[in-house]
């Protein structure tokens, strides 16, 4: 028989609450209510990362098991799933939305998390990770964040990561912006940085190609921004890509699919290098935030910067390394978005080698 609905008070909103008991990690026993008080206990800092964003829901309805399978662009069967549209049946009136456009064109409306209660329903419809765009819904076409992805190849870890992401603050305070890093909630590290909205995706994504490079440069052996992995070595790849319109990071608070309930925890740079991403969970989690709050709090209350000075590098790169089909200063798309001007071949090198005999 299933548990009988509860309500919870988030904010001051009531909101209902379905199978109450259905366990959600088995491994660790935490419910879907227990998920939900989580939700509450970060409740300030979870919507900070989230007010007045569209928000790309990651459902997991079935919770986490070893078998659950998420769907994503390459296979669209899974038991978790994206949801980017807002549903079509059982929404609150409370709960808004914003347009957004896809690379397509298309355009679609999105749940917009304007009160705690919008995110504590999104729990409820099995909502682990929330995946907010780099947007306000005043102008859902102008970056407000730079969200740079610190992704380990084979062979690093999160200590690595970690390196690098300390090296990368010294780039960004070069160019004039402040960092603020996270985990992934596994071993990648996540460094945000806000931003005046006055730039679009495409700006947005250079300044990130230009800074990664630069991190590159200074420190060869442990950074990169290939894209092809095959070139990448056991480095940190920084993902430009994730900048890209449509790619979006997990916000802070989120609930990483893994036994034990992982969580994307916000950090200071005095601990970023002290700590370990398995430390922070749904279970531990509420602790530390009653304890310190939201240590992101001074991120939100950072003077944007501006992005002159990183696309100043990127010009300064389009000047040097210039344009062509097999490389130059842009950088590959990923495959499902249409071809970008000035973009190079989406064929990687060592095919293109043996296509083309006089590819450098």
């Amino acid at each position: 028989m299933p548990t009988t609905a509860v309500e919870v008070d988030a904010g001051g909103r009531a909101v209902r609450v379905s199978s109450p008991d259905k366990v959600y990690f088995p491994d660790v026993g935490i419910t879907k209510l227990q998920m939900i008080e989580y939700v509450l206990a970060v409740g300030d800092g979870i919507f900070a990362a989230l007010q007045d964003r569209p928000v790309t829901m990651e459902r997991w309805p079935g919770g986490w098991s070893p078998d659950a399978k998420l769907s994503t662009r390459a296979d669209g069967f899974g038991d978790a799933f994206y949801q980017k549209r807002v549903p079509t049946k059982g929404v609150p009136q409370w709960v808004e939305s914003v347009e957004i456009t896809f690379p397509s064109g298309r355009t679609a409306r999105e749940v917009c998390a304007t009160e705690l209660a919008t995110v504590v329903w999104m729990a409820n419809l099995g909502t682990l990770r929330y995946h907010p765009w780099p947007v306000k819904r005043a102008d859902p076409d102008k970056v407000d964040q730079l969200r740079i992805d610190l992704d380990p190849q084979p062979g690093t870890d999160f200590a690595d990561a970690a390196a690098v992401a300390h090296e990368l603050r010294g780039v960004l305070a070069d160019a004039g912006l402040t960092g603020f890093p996270k985990t992934s909630g596994g071993r990648g590290v996540h460094v945000f940085v806000p931003v005046q909205p006055t730039y679009g995706f495409v700006e947005a994504r250079h300044a990130v190609i230009a800074l990664g490079r630069e991190l590159g440069r200074r420190i060869p052996d442990r950074a990169t921004i290939n894209w092809w992995k095959e070139e990448r070595g056991t480095r940190i790849f920084v993902d430009f890509n994730q900048m890209c319109r449509d790619r979006t990071i997990a916000s802070a608070y989120s609930i990483r699919p893994t036994p034990t309930a992982v969580v994307s925890a916000p950090l200071t740079w005095d601990e970023l290098s002290e700590v370990r991403p398995e430390q922070f969970t749904v279970q531990t989690m509420p602790e530390r935030f009653a304890d310190r709050g939201d240590v992101w709090a001074p991120f939100y209350a950072e003077p944007p910067g501006t992005l002159d000075a990183a696309l100043a590098l990127y010009d300064r790169d389009v000047e040097t390394m210039g344009t062509g089909k097999y490389g130059g200063a842009e950088m590959p798309y990923p495959p499902d978005h249409p071809k970008m001007p000035g973009e190079p071949s989406r064929v990687q090198p060592s095919r293109a080698r043996a296509d083309n005999p006089d590819f450098a």
